[in-house]
């Protein structure tokens, strides 16, 4: 049975992963509020208008949620007009990939606090409202780089690394109050990033995975949906691998 009258926060959430998420929950006309920080709004209208076309109450924030401040304004915002948030998916994520030697502070900082201290900054400013509640499930995704690492990845590797740290601590702190913290780490799958792959490396990276292919973002937004339900209600800490069996 589905959850009803929920709050579904996502940021990132304007297209690739954090889109399907979104249509995922949608399934359940969930209240959803979307959290992009793109150059313009067209990919977010485009979400918008396919969540409103399934008669689900929708709407999208331009925020850096890397700003500490400006992710407490944007929840203050959202708390004040619903009352709750009852789902939380910390989804932005961005790379700027280099070899270590050659990576520039800015790069390293950058990916820091758009993969990272975002998480901090959104989870911080819904724990206080979920306790009150004494419910509530975020997910945050990390990655299979967090993992097994990835070459001229060190920023992303370690942001994605510390996302799961992350995850099972605050999961610890916040359980016997009936909050669910878990991490989903998703592995090659097929969005803007890797379609701008040449054919001969998707092809290696294929070979890799014992699936045989490339993830499809519905397959992250899946993991996501149940980790939110009454099924999974009994997990909490864990680390849901989505990657066609390239990490086990």
């Amino acid at each position: 049975m589905a959850d009803t009258d929920r709050v579904v926060v996502i940021t990132g959430g304007s297209k690739g992963i954090g889109r399907e998420i979104a249509l995922r929950f949608a399934e359940d006309k969930d209240r959803i509020v979307l959290v992009h920080y793109d150059a313009d709004e067209s990919a977010a209208k485009e979400t918008l208008d396919t969540l409103a076309s399934k008669g689900v109450e929708a709407e999208s924030h331009r925020v850096d949620i890397s700003s500490y401040e400006d992710a407490g304004a944007l929840f203050k915002k959202i708390l004040s007009k619903y009352g709750k948030v009852d789902v939380l998916v910390n989804n932005a994520g961005i790379t700027r990939d280099g070899l270590l030697m050659r990576m520039s502070e800015e790069d390293w900082d950058r990916v820091m606090k758009v993969n990272l201290k975002s998480v901090f900054n959104c989870t911080r400013a819904v724990l206080r409202p979920m306790v009150k509640e004494r419910r509530g499930c975020i997910v945050n995704i990390s990655s299979v780089a967090g993992q097994i690492g990835n070459a001229g990845q060190a920023n992303y590797a370690t942001s994605k690394a510390g996302i799961i740290g992350f995850t099972k601590t605050v999961a610890r702190e916040v359980a016997s109050r009936g909050i669910t913290v878990n991490a989903v780490a998703p592995g090659f799958i097929d969005t803007e990033m890797t379609r701008a792959l040449s054919a001969a490396v998707r092809e290696s990276l294929v070979e890799q995975i014992p699936l045989g292919r490339i993830g499809e973002p519905e397959d992250v937004a899946e993991a996501v949906y149940w980790l939110c339900s009454h099924g999974a209600g009994y997990i909490t800490g864990q680390v849901i691998h989505v990657n066609g069996g390239l990490f086990m």
